[in-house]
């Protein structure tokens, strides 16, 4: 017989936590690469940027703010074909990666876009000056510049993810979520749901601690 912990065997506790894991990392690489995708396109084509462009800018940025808008119980809900169509299903961790990526990309494009806004103009204009195309600028100007505050954004975004990634275990995502509903809330375990609750607080704890350690490190060796 599984030793018991909190009411749970060990292979239940451990399970749910790799597939947490497993949804916050998948989601933040993903995310990541889809958050600087726009970020760089909101920068890039503003007024007065390196390639305007109001119309492509206009629809990144009320993209964003749409999705922004909505809580993400009701996205989770609400994409659900768009995630059976993709994934095949809408049940379980990978389910899970859809709602989650859409959700987190336009809220760390907007992050980003604030760290690559602090840029000194002076830095762009030395780019321009030296003849830096438009890539060349983003890749030794604009991100270099950045990626402190970036490092930041990002830190923000897994500790956002990490709660959302809880709340897709009521549409049965897995994960703590599904831990603490199933096994806490709905069998009045207390004592789990505390115990969830204090791991995921001290899970967030560790995170903003390591993004506020390299982001300081970058900083200091710009």
């Amino acid at each position: 017989m599984d030793q018991q912990y909190f009411g749970v065997s060990l292979e239940k506790l451990l399970t749910s936590g790799g597939q947490t894991l497993y949804m916050v990392a998948w989601s933040l690489i993903i995310g990541t690469i889809i958050g600087i995708i726009l970020a760089l396109i909101l920068v890039l084509c503003r007024k007065g940027g390196l390639a305007e462009n109001r119309i492509l800018y206009n629809i990144v940025s009320i993209y964003i703010n749409i999705v922004r808008s909505i809580p993400f119980v009701i996205l989770l809900v609400a994409i659900m074909p768009l995630t059976r169509t993709i994934v095949g299903t809408t049940i379980g961790s990978t389910a899970s990666l859809v709602p989650l990526v859409i959700y987190i990309s336009p809220y760390l494009a907007r992050l980003m876009e604030n760290s690559l806004l602090e840029i000194n103009p002076g830095i762009l204009e030395a780019a321009e000056a030296m003849g830096a195309t438009t890539w060349q600028t983003i890749r030794y100007f604009l991100l270099p510049e950045t990626l402190g505050s970036i490092v930041l954004a990002l830190t923000t975004g897994t500790i956002g993810l990490l709660g959302a990634s809880a709340m897709a275990g009521y549409v049965g995502g897995g994960g703590v979520g599904d831990l603490a509903l199933t096994y806490g809330y709905q069998r009045m375990n207390t004592p789990l749901m505390i115990f969830t609750v204090v791991v995921l607080v001290i899970f967030v704890q560790i995170l903003q601690f390591a993004g506020n350690t390299i982001s300081r490190k970058l900083r200091q060796h710009k």
